[in-house]
């Protein structure tokens, strides 16, 4: 480290920014889990379905990441490609409690790493198995084999379980995108 790397460092000169992608298919808690990452004083007390899409910001283990919390309804799906080009992480949320959905979600997460502006490009992958807590949702562990994260292979990746409502899990998923993302700036 050279001694203006040290000198930013020590007075915070280069802190790191990211412009993130938050998708998934609509109600599976993306606005919600965006809106935990904020600071208490800026968080809403009511999340209202996203129509098009938000920008927020927050900053977490050193990282300043500027969202991009687009809608989830198919009629919007169509919007989230106008971002790929210039986004240094990707947060794909899934609604863990609707197995039907899981084969929607699975195509959507296909679209997104097989567009052009996407398949070759090293951008972290976030995926949030997201509400946990309701009834006959199904494991991490079972949203990865039905999304079939294991054949990425080109791109790190990592699913946490969450909640967004409580932000259970959210911190572990964002600390290891902060990780991944400074490894790759």
């Amino acid at each position: 480290m050279g001694i203006m790397d040290a000198l930013g460092k020590l007075f915070g000169w280069n802190k790191r920014k990211a412009e993130v992608l938050c998708v998934g298919l609509d109600n599976s808690g993306k606005s919600t889990i965006v809106n935990q990452l904020k600071p208490d004083k800026a968080q809403l007390d009511n999340i209202v379905p996203t129509i098009g899409f938000k920008v927020e910001q927050f900053t977490a283990s050193g990282v300043t990441f500027t969202v991009f919390d687009m809608a989830g309804q198919s009629r919007y799906r169509v919007v989230w490609e106008r971002y790929y080009k210039t986004v240094k992480g990707i947060i794909f949320v899934v609604d863990s409690s609707e197995r039907l959905r899981m084969a929607t979600a699975k195509d959507e997460l296909e679209r997104l790493l097989t567009h052009k502006d996407v398949v070759d490009r090293h951008i972290p992958l976030l995926i949030f198995a997201n509400k946990m807590d309701v009834h006959d949702s199904i494991s991490a562990i079972e949203c990865s084999e039905e999304l079939g994260l294991s054949e990425i292979k080109t791109k790190p990746w990592n699913i946490f379980a969450s909640n967004a409502l409580t932000g259970e899990g959210l911190s572990d998923g964002i600390e290891w995108l902060s990780d991944a993302l400074q490894q790759t700036m």
